[in-house]
C-alpha cells in the first residue's frame, strides 16, 4: 500500500490539472447520460480496440443500470433497497475513488452480482425475523475489516495471475444475469392484467430491437458519419425517452403499467433515517454475519480488481501507475460507510470502467501503406510500377488520465435523487427496464471471448481467414478451452439459482488457480494457451502487484514471437544481400521485384 501511494502521489495535482481537456466534457456526459459499453475482449485473434467497441449510448453506464438494478432490488429485498439507495451508493463510490483512489479510472457503483447477494441473504434471514438492513450493516462492516487485511497483506499480489480466462467467464455470468433478470421483471407484469402483460412483453422487445438497432448502425457505414455518430451515442437513451411516452399513445394510455417506484428526494425507501440501527440486534446475529461477509469479501476482491484491471488493460497507453492494494484498502472503507448508511455496498463496475477509459482516448488517422516497400518517404511508384496502395488507421496516441470525470459524473447522479427529476423517473414503465436488461445482456455476450470462439469453431472453415490466430491450435484443444469456459460459467450460474447462491464467489475466485495450476497440465501444448488465452493488462500496470504473470503458455508465446522477429530480421538480410547481387549484376527493379514475389 505505501508503494502504490509512493507511485501515483506525484501525479495527483496532474490528475486534475489534467482534466483540463476537451475530452473530459464528452466523457463525463456519456458516463451519466450517453454511452453504455459492453466489455471489451482483448482476445488476441478477434481484439476489439476501444475506437470499434459496442457502444451502447445511454443514461446506461451509471444511471440506468443503477435504475434497473434498485427495481430488482427493491422487489426481492422487502423495499429494503430503491432507487435512492442505489443512486447514492454510485456517488458514494463517485466521491471516495475520485479523489483518493490510486486507479481513478476506475468506476465504482452498484453490479448485477452483488444485487443477487444481497437479495439472497434477504431469503435466508427473513425466516429468522433477523432484522435485514442492520445484519447487512454487519456484513458489510465485518468485510470492511477483511478488506483492510487483504490491502495491508499484499493479498493483491494474486491479481497477476488473473487471465481472460477468468474474465470471459465473469463476464458470461454477467450477461446472462442481464438476460435473466429482464425476464424476470416481464413475469411480474401479470399482477397488472392480461393485457397489461402482454404491452409490457410488447415495449420491451421493441426496446430491445431500437437500443440494439442503434448500436449496429451506428458502427455500420450506413448514412453520413454525424447521423452515425448521433445513433450510436444517442440512439439508446432516445429509445428509452419514447417508449417511456408510448405507453400514453391512443388506446395503450388506458392500460395501467407497473412503473419504476419511487421515494422521496434524498430520503430512504423505507420510513427510516439514513443511519442504521445496527446495534440493536442480537449478538449472534452479528457473529452469523461474518461467514456471508467472507463471501462478500470474495466477490468484491475479484470484481473489483478484474474491473481495474480492464479498464488499465494493454490497449491503453497509460502512463501513470495502478495501485492495486490502496484501492482494495479503499473499497473497505466504502463498504463500511454503505453498510452503517443502509446502502447496497459499491465495487467496479463491469462494462463501465474500461468504457470511461476509452471515452478519455485520444485518437488521430495515420496512413498505412499496404504495399511492400512503400512508405511516405519512398518512390511515388511500387517495384512494379504501381501507385501504393493506403489506407487509414485510428491509433491512440494518448489517455487523458484524471479524475474530474469520475467525480462530475457522480455529482450529476446526485442531482438525480431531486424531487422534479425522480418524479420523471418515476414515469418509466418497467418493460423498459426489461428491455434495457435485454439490451444490455446481448451486447455483453456479443463481444465476450467466449462467443467469439464458439463463432470460429461453428464457422465455415473455408471462410475462415488463413491467417487467424486461432489455426495454431489443434481444433480439439480449442474445443476443450472453450468447454471448460462453459463448465465454469454454468457452475456459477447454476448456484446462483438456489438458495447456496450467496457461495457462488468461491466459484468465480476457484477459477484464477483452475487457469493458472490445471490447464498447464491437461490437454493443452505449448503455445496454444498463448493463443486462446491472454494476460488481462500490460505489465507497466501490474508492477503494482509484482508484475505481470509469465506462465508456461505466455512464455511459449514469447519465444514464438522472438523466433518471428529473428526470422524477419534474417529475411530482410537475405533481401539486402540480393539487391546488392542483383545491381552488380544488372538486374532491373522489375527483375528484382519477380524474385521478391517469388521469396
Amino acid at each position: 500500500m505505501w508503494n502504490d501511494f509512493k507511485r501515483r502521489a506525484p501525479y495527483y495535482w496532474s490528475d486534475w490539472s489534467d482534466a483540463w481537456d476537451y475530452r473530459v466534457v464528452p466523457s463525463t456526459v456519456y458516463m451519466y447520460f450517453a454511452k453504455y459499453a459492453t466489455t471489451p475482449s482483448r482476445f488476441k485473434c478477434l481484439v476489439l480496440k476501444h475506437e470499434n467497441l459496442h457502444i451502447i449510448p445511454l443514461w446506461c453506464n451509471s444511471l440506468l443500470p443503477a435504475l434497473a438494478f434498485s427495481f430488482d432490488m427493491f422487489e426481492s429485498t422487502g423495499m429494503s433497497y430503491g432507487v435512492n439507495e442505489v443512486l447514492l451508493s454510485s456517488v458514494l463510490g463517485a466521491a471516495v475513488f475520485s479523489f483518493f483512489s490510486a486507479q481513478p479510472l476506475t468506476i465504482v457503483g452498484v453490479t448485477g452480482p452483488i444485487t443477487v447477494f444481497n437479495y439472497t441473504v434477504y431469503d435466508i434471514i427473513k425466516e429468522r425475523g433477523t432484522p435485514y438492513l442492520p445484519f447487512m450493516a454487519w456484513i458489510c462492516l465485518w468485510s470492511m475489516v477483511m478488506h483492510l487485511f487483504l490491502g495491508i497483506s499484499n493479498a493483491s499480489n494474486a491479481v497477476k495471475w488473473v487471465t481472460r480466462f477468468s474474465c470471459d467467464v465473469f463476464g458470461f455470468y454477467v450477461a446472462f444475469i442481464y438476460l435473466q433478470k429482464g425476464i424476470q421483471i416481464l413475469t411480474i407484469q401479470w399482477h397488472q392484467t392480461d393485457v397489461s402483460a402482454y404491452l409490457s412483453i410488447s415495449i420491451s422487445l421493441l426496446v430491445l430491437m431500437v437500443g440494439y438497432l442503434s448500436a449496429v448502425i451506428g458502427r455500420s457505414t450506413l448514412f453520413l458519419h454525424p447521423v452515425r455518430t448521433f445513433l450510436r451515442d444517442y440512439g439508446t437513451p432516445l429509445t428509452v425517452i419514447f417508449f417511456t411516452g408510448y405507453q400514453f399513445i391512443g388506446k395503450m394510455k388506458g392500460i395501467e403499467l407497473l412503473q419504476l417506484p419511487t421515494a422521496a428526494a434524498f430520503k430512504p425507501t423505507l420510513d427510516r433515517g439514513w443511519l442504521v440501527e445496527f446495534w440493536k440486534i442480537d449478538v449472534a446475529d452479528v457473529f452469523l454475519a461474518v461467514p456471508f461477509a467472507l463471501l462478500l469479501t470474495i466477490l468484491f476482491y475479484f470484481d473489483h480488481n478484474v474491473s481495474s484491471l480492464i479498464c488499465q488493460g494493454t490497449e491503453f497507453p497509460l502512463c501513470k501507475p495502478a495501485g492495486f492494494h490502496w484501492d482494495i484498502f479503499l473499497l473497505g472503507i466504502t463498504t463500511g460507510i454503505a453498510g452503517i448508511l443502509g446502502l447496497p455496498a459499491p465495487n467496479g463496475l463491469i462494462p463501465q470502467a474500461p468504457f470511461h477509459t476509452a471515452s478519455l482516448c485520444v485518437n488521430k488517422q495515420i496512413p498505412v501503406y499496404r504495399s511492400s516497400g512503400a512508405s511516405p518517404s519512398s518512390s511515388s511508384t511500387t517495384i512494379s510500377g504501381e501507385p501504393p496502395k493506403t489506407q487509414m488507421k485510428t491509433v491512440t496516441t494518448h489517455v487523458v488520465e484524471q479524475r474530474f470525470s469520475n467525480l462530475a459524473q457522480g455529482l450529476l447522479i446526485l442531482v438525480t435523487m431531486t424531487g422534479p427529476l425522480l418524479t420523471v423517473l418515476g414515469l418509466i414503465p418497467q418493460a423498459v427496464l426489461a428491455g434495457l436488461f435485454f439490451v444490455m445482456g446481448i451486447e455483453a455476450l456479443e463481444s465476450n471471448g467466449i462467443t467469439h470462439k464458439l463463432i470460429f469453431l461453428f464457422q465455415d472453415r473455408t471462410l475462415t481467414a488463413p491467417n487467424h490466430p486461432l489455426k495454431k491450435c489443434r481444433l480439439k484443444a480449442v474445443w476443450a478451452f472453450v468447454a471448460l469456459e462453459l463448465f465454469s460459467f454454468g457452475a456459477t450460474f447454476a448456484i446462483t439459482q438456489t438458495i447456496a447462491a450467496v457461495g457462488f464467489p468461491v466459484i468465480i475466485l476457484a477459477l484464477i488457480p483452475l487457469r493458472k495450476e490445471a490447464f498447464e497440465r491437461w490437454w493443452f501444448q505449448a503455445g496454444e494457451l498463448g493463443v486462446l488465452d491472454q494476460p488481462t493488462a500490460s505489465p507497466f500496470t501490474l508492477e503494482s502487484v509484482g508484475g505481470a504473470w509469465g506462465g508456461p503458455g505466455e512464455k511459449a508465446e514469447e519465444e514464438e514471437e522472438e523466433g518471428e522477429k529473428e526470422r524477419e530480421e534474417e529475411e530482410e538480410v537475405v533481401e539486402e544481400e540480393e539487391d546488392e547481387r542483383s545491381e552488380m549484376g544488372g538486374e532491373n527493379g522489375v527483375e528484382r521485384g519477380e524474385k521478391r514475389k517469388s521469396q
